[in-house]
C-alpha cells in the first residue's frame, strides 16, 4: 500500500464506521456485492457512500436516521473512490442509473426499486433528505 492510499484508509475509516455502527454491512469486495446480491431477499437500503462533505452532513446521517422509522430486511454500503471494485460490481445491478455519490438504492428482492441520486441529496436538508428515504422504505416494504 502506497503512503496515499495509506491516508486514504485512515481519512475514511470513521467514515465506513458511521454507517457500520448503525448496522450497515460493508461490502468492500466485487466478490462480497455478488454474494450479497445473489441471495438478496425482501428490502435493502443500500448506500453508496463518498468522502465528500454532502456524504458527512447529509447522506449517511439521513439514511441512519431513515432507518430508525422504517428498516428494510438488509443495510448495506459500499464506498466510492475506496472500494473501486466493489463500487463498480453493485453499480451495475443498477446500470439505468447514472453512477453517482453519494447516493442511495433501494432494492426489493435483488431488483432496484428506487434510486437516490447525488443531485437528490446534495443541497437539501437533512430532514427532507431523511423523510424522502423513509417514504419511500414504507412504500417498498409494504409492497
Amino acid at each position: 500500500m502506497n503512503a496515499y492510499e495509506e491516508y486514504m484508509r485512515q481519512v475514511t475509516m470513521p467514515m465506513r464506521q458511521e454507517l457500520v455502527d448503525a448496522g450497515f454491512m460493508e461490502l468492500t469486495t466485487a466478490d462480497a456485492v455478488n454474494e450479497f446480491m445473489a441471495e438478496q431477499k425482501g428490502t435493502a437500503l443500500v448506500v453508496i457512500n463518498s468522502v465528500c462533505g454532502c456524504a458527512a452532513g447529509l447522506a449517511r446521517p439521513a439514511a441512519i436516521e431513515a432507518i430508525t422509522e422504517v428498516k428494510p430486511d438488509q443495510l448495506v454500503t459500499v464506498f466510492a473512490g475506496q472500494d473501486q471494485e466493489a463500487t463498480a460490481t453493485m453499480r451495475a445491478f443498477f446500470d439505468e442509473v447514472p453512477p453517482s455519490s453519494p447516493s442511495m438504492a433501494i432494492l426489493k428482492d435483488g431488483q432496484l426499486a428506487y434510486f437516490i441520486p447525488r443531485e437528490n441529496i446534495e443541497g437539501f436538508p437533512k430532514e427532507q433528505i431523511r423523510d424522502h428515504i423513509a417514504d419511500v422504505l414504507k412504500q417498498v416494504c409494504e409492497s
